[in-house]
Formats: C-alpha cells, sequence, structure tokens
C-alpha cells in the first residue's frame, strides 16, 4: 500500500491550541505597543501628532477587526469533504490505484479541493474555507505592514538618536513588536503572491506540485472565473469573510456534488 503522509496531519492537531494562544499572543503585543504605549497617548499631544495617531489607531482597529473576522471563520469552518460514498478506484492520471481510498477505513478524512493543513488556523484549507485563508493572509500583511511602518520612526530614533521614552519594558515590547512584525510582513507577502498565483490558474498548492506540466492546466477557466470561484461573483463580499446568497448556494453545490442549476454555473468545477 502507498506509503500517504496526509494521514499525519491528524498529529498536527496537537500544536492547534498552542498555535491559536501564539497568534492571539502576538496580536496582544502588538495591540499594546501601538495603541497603549505609543500611538493612544499621542492623541493628546496635539497637532499633527494627533492627527496621525488618530488614523494610525482608526485603520490598526479596522484591519485588526477584519483579521480575527478572517482568522476565526478560516479556524472554525469545514474545509469540505466528499461523500461518504464516494471511492476513487484510480487515479485519473497516472492510472494507479488512488493511496485515498482506504484512507476513510484508517481514521482519515478526503478534503474537498485542500490546498494544505495550516497548522496556524488549526484546520485544513480547502474549498470551503480557502476564501477566509486567504483574507486572513491579507488582512495580516496589511496589518504587520501599518505597524512596521508606524514604528519604524521609533526604531531609527532608539537606534540613531538613542531616544528612550518610555520605561525599559516599553522599549522592548516596541522593538520586539517592531521585528516580529517586519518578519510577519515579508513572509507573508511572499506567501500571498504564491496563493493569487494559484487562485488566477484554479489550482491548489498540492496540484501545483504533483500535477504534470502541460501548456493549458484542464481546470484553467480564465483568471476572471479561477478567481470567482474562490471569491464569489458578488464584488461587495469579495474582501469580507462571507459569501452572498448565490455564492452560498454554489458552496452549497461543491459540498454536497450536486450539478447547479443556474446556467451561470454550468462551467463550476469541483476539483
Amino acid at each position: 500500500m502507498a506509503w500517504n503522509v496526509f494521514k499525519f496531519c491528524t498529529a498536527l492537531r496537537a500544536l492547534g491550541s498552542i498555535m491559536i494562544v501564539l497568534v492571539l499572543g502576538i496580536i496582544g503585543i502588538t495591540y499594546y505597543v501601538i495603541v497603549v504605549a505609543n500611538y493612544g497617548p499621542a492623541l493628546f499631544h496635539g497637532g499633527l501628532d494627533s492627527f496621525v495617531a488618530l488614523l494610525v489607531l482608526v485603520l490598526f482597529h479596522s484591519l485588526l477587526v477584519m483579521l480575527l473576522w478572517s482568522y476565526f471563520t478560516t479556524c472554525l469552518t469545514d474545509p469540505g469533504g466528499v461523500p461518504p460514498s464516494w471511492r476513487p478506484s484510480i487515479d485519473e492520471e497516472s492510472g494507479d490505484a488512488d493511496p485515498l481510498v482506504g484512507l476513510a477505513h484508517e481514521g482519515g478524512r478526503c478534503i474537498l479541493k485542500m490546498d494544505h493543513h495550516c497548522v496556524w488556523v488549526v484546520n485544513c484549507v480547502g474549498a470551503l474555507n480557502y476564501k477566509y485563508f486567504l483574507l486572513f493572509l491579507f488582512y495580516t500583511f496589511l496589518v504587520t505592514t501599518l505597524v512596521t511602518s508606524s514604528l519604524l520612526p521609533k526604531f531609527i530614533a532608539f537606534l540613531t538618536v538613542g531616544e528612550k521614552n518610555g520605561t525599559p519594558e516599553t522599549l522592548v515590547a516596541t522593538f520586539v513588536t517592531f521585528v516580529l512584525n517586519l518578519s510577519f510582513a515579508l513572509s507573508i507577502m511572499g506567501f500571498l503572491i504564491m496563493h493569487i498565483s494559484l487562485v488566477l490558474g484554479n489550482t491548489t498548492t498540492i496540484e501545483a506540485f504533483e500535477k504534470k506540466s502541460s501548456p493549458k492546466w484542464h481546470y484553467d477557466l480564465g483568471r476572471r472565473k479561477n478567481f470567482e470561484q474562490v471569491f464569489g461573483t458578488d464584488k461587495i463580499y469579495w474582501f469580507i469573510p462571507a459569501y452572498s446568497e448565490e455564492d452560498l448556494e454554489c458552496m452549497q453545490v461543491l459540498q454536497g456534488f450536486e450539478y447547479p442549476t443556474r446556467p451561470d454555473l454550468d462551467e463550476l468545477q469541483l476539483f
């Protein structure tokens, strides 16, 4: 029987509570540094300082709400699975027996359009929560970039001028927050670019490594339709971790493997 790495994904669940605490811890120290230690007090300085502080705080809180909304939606949304009766016997491309056939009998589970298992969200990323995961990356990148930009002048002043306004604990927290957010912003930027290219090609991380090279990917419907399969057709919902009623019908089609009745969904791909 072929060795299957996916059955070991269940071992990653042990990291679940630790990763959630880590994410909330990073957000907590960032919130303290931006709101409590720096830009909160700056609101009362008057003049340009108060205006800049207000702008930073409004942007920070707005983006933080979207980040947390996207994060917990990704964590709590079922990524989607295939019907219990579905049992592929042969891999269509290689002609070999599919190692996932017996996975259900070993306590595992097939994920619909699985991209990967993410320890940060303590969940598999699949057809039904891929949009939420991408929005989580997007808003995390925006928040970390905002925090890095906001703390950069204070970081430079500390290194060059030796400005030491605040307690030693506050200075250490500011330094750590700047380094952490800069690191996350740079790493997430590359990760986000990679996933955008996958969305536009209607493929997943696993498929990108497993599919055979060919001039035309079988499920590529064009960038517009590929994008809409993940983010929906309603532009109002593109940047919100939710779907319109019509797009929810599409998600139900994916979950139930039913054929859509709407004419504009005739080309809907399940894999």
